[in-house]
């Protein structure tokens, strides 16, 4: 989850690897910290809390030097302090680390007997005492390096720095992504390519298990047995300009609004307007001769599979097997080669949703991978990707992600009913058409409730607890309100399929208990209705999000009520995200809390 960034240069590289980490803040900004070579001495400066600090300590103290490493941190061991902060340095040695090394308690007890001082929390500060017992053992930089990755283990990124060799970064894989970035007499490294984009756009990325030495003219790989390995250096696509809020006072805001434009252009890659088709690359899923699908993904990402369930199910009658990949990868799911499998993940690096994945493919079956970045690792992993084409997502709670994400399994699910002859050409045609309409629909809709739901959502803000409520595909966003609401306001949320609140949520209600009910006027409206009406004989106060024909038919007293306009079912669940994502939204605003970048959390989850 920690971003990490390197550079070996011909100029000076404190600045550089600032604006680098400005570009990977969203894998972690508990703490930051920059460490040079300059003149034969190594120094480091670092800070608490989020780039700015460090920032204002640089322009303080400033670091000179051509060679670097920097790391911005999402805690795992230790507290977010200056002394938990990366880089470490013990002995001439300097490291960032991004991951968790599983062995650190077992391999910091033997170096503590051998007279070691450890002056950190972090299992990092292991592993650069581990190198440093290697070279006073008489080792060189490279074997002492090698001998180091054959003894810890875990999921990690290691970036190190020796004292005595200034044009000389190593760094190895296992398990989160590292990007090397090759320049005109410079090399560079980060955790992903967006953070190297301003300075070049050819990237050659490691695999797990790889170990490579850089220098200024270059890199050579191996792996952990100092074995010569080939990786294919390519161009990447990502953005080379830093991303920027516009107008807008947050990205999340922004990036709400950017949806009915991305939707737009993600749909153009997936369906022929002048046919009205769905036009979905990947062969290597044949839904016609598929028996099952398999997905699996991790917060919203594992929301929108659940949604995408549904249309799976209901479109193409094709049974699906969901479940969250901490819980998928381990329960040993029995699976069959007529199965197919498919992966969600913005990042495309999330480590339980990538070990899920590897499950799958060492079981034979063909692997889908929905993602927004196509040079990641399920992406490369994967035997089809599915781009969602939402652009850089700068917020840590993923909005124009979820519904693009959402808009591609629909094509899937409409793709998949055709080729299964369950829908009918006419079918496909009308479904396509609805999903044409919906950017419009999106546009319309965000310029129509903005004003009443921020203020609502000032109402909202002085309640301590919320329920969420909806049934089918409205089921998925009732939980995904309810987690946006939590990951970005801090006020105690929790989603529920409508059915399910007699069997014990109900408990919860009275009048301090705002519950908000999901409910388009669709082949569900009627039960949910009743369970409203259940809700207002305990005096709960109702947020009724509904369409027009929802709004007439429903004749209880609401404490609000957002009406949306009346819409397809295939299309409902982006339209009705985008007032649940308003809601959240403007709820933290009114908290004061900081939206794009919530407490504890990151965007990219590289670790278990």
């Amino acid at each position: 989850m920690c971003g990490i960034v390197g550079i070996v240069g011909k100029a000076p590289v404190a600045e550089r690897l600032v604006d680098a980490l400005r570009r990977l803040e969203y894998r972690g900004y508990d703490s930051a910290g920059v460490a040079t070579i300059h003149d034969g001495l190594m120094e480091r400066r670092r800070a608490e809390g989020k780039l700015f600090n460090l920032e204002r300590v640089l322009a303080a103290e400033p670091l000179p030097g051509t060679i670097g490493i920097a790391h911005t941190r999402w805690a795992t061991h230790g507290v977010p302090n200056e002394t938990n902060a990366h880089p470490h340095f013990v002995d001439g040695v300097a490291i960032v680390h991004n991951g968790i090394i599983e062995n650190f308690s077992e391999l910091r007890d033997e170096m503590s007997a051998e007279g070691a001082i450890f002056v950190s929390q972090t299992d990092t500060e292991v592993v650069a005492h581990l190198l440093a017992k290697y070279l006073r053992d008489g080792m060189d930089n490279h074997q002492a390096m090698l001998a180091t990755l054959n003894r810890v283990t875990g999921a990690y990124a290691l970036v190190v720095m020796f004292k005595d060799d200034p044009d000389t970064l190593m760094c190895a894989r296992s398990g989160p992504p590292l990007a090397i970035g090759h320049g005109q007499g410079e090399m560079f490294l980060g955790s992903d390519a967006i953070a190297l984009a301003p300075f070049t756009n050819r990237i050659t990325y490691l695999v797990d298990g790889d170990c490579a030495v850089m220098t200024s003219r270059g890199v050579e790989i191996t792996d952990f047995s100092g074995k010569p390995v080939s990786r294919q250096m390519q161009i990447s696509q990502a953005a080379a300009l830093m991303v920027d809020k516009g107008n807008h006072r947050h990205f999340m805001e922004k990036e709400i609004y950017e949806q009915p434009e991305i939707i737009s252009h993600a749909l153009s890659h997936y369906v022929d307007f002048s046919t009205g088709t769905v036009k979905v690359q990947g062969e290597a899923i044949d839904f016609s001769k598929v028996t099952s699908l398999a997905i699996s993904a991790c917060g919203t990402a594992y929301l929108s599979g659940l949604v995408g369930k549904y249309w799976f199910e209901r479109y193409a009658r094709l049974p699906v097997e969901i479940d969250v990949a901490s819980e998928f990868r381990y329960r040993e799911m029995p699976l069959s080669k007529t199965q197919a499998a498919l992966f969600i993940s913005q990042s495309g690096e999330t480590a339980d949703t990538l070990a899920s994945l590897r499950y799958c493919k060492q079981e034979g079956l063909p692997i889908g991978a929905v993602v927004n970045v196509r040079e990641s690792t399920i992406a490369r992993e994967a035997d089809a990707v599915f781009p969602i084409l939402a652009g850089p997502e700068i917020g840590v709670a993923s909005t124009k992600a979820f519904t693009c994400q959402l808009a591609v399994l629909a094509a899937l699910a409409i793709q998949a009913g055709r080729a299964r002859g369950t829908l009918s050409a006419e079918q496909e045609k009308e479904m396509v058409c609805h999903l044409i309409e919906m950017p419009r629909i999106m546009s319309s809709v965000l310029n129509l409730v903005q004003p009443q739901v921020e203020s609502l959502s000032r109402e909202l803000s002085r309640f301590k607890d919320v329920l969420y409520l909806g049934r089918g595909t409205s089921y998925p966003l009732a939980l995904e309100g309810a987690l946006k609401l939590k990951e970005i306001s801090y006020i105690h949320a929790e989603g529920y399929a409508a059915g399910e609140l007699k069997h014990g949520p109900i408990a919860l209600i009275d009048e301090n208990m705002p519950v908000i009910v999901i409910a388009p006027h669709d082949r569900f409206f009627e039960k949910t209705v009743s369970n409203m009406q259940e809700v207002a004989a305990r005096g709960g106060r109702i947020i009724f999000i509904t369409d027009e024909k929802g709004a007439a038919a429903s004749r209880l007293e609401t404490m609000a009520t957002i009406v949306l306009p009346n819409v397809d079912e295939v299309i409902s669940p982006m339209i009705y995200a985008l007032p649940i994502q308003l809601l959240a939204y403007h709820t933290a605003v009114f908290m004061g809390t900081d939206v794009d970048q919530p407490r504890n959390l990151a965007k990219s989850v590289t670790v278990e």
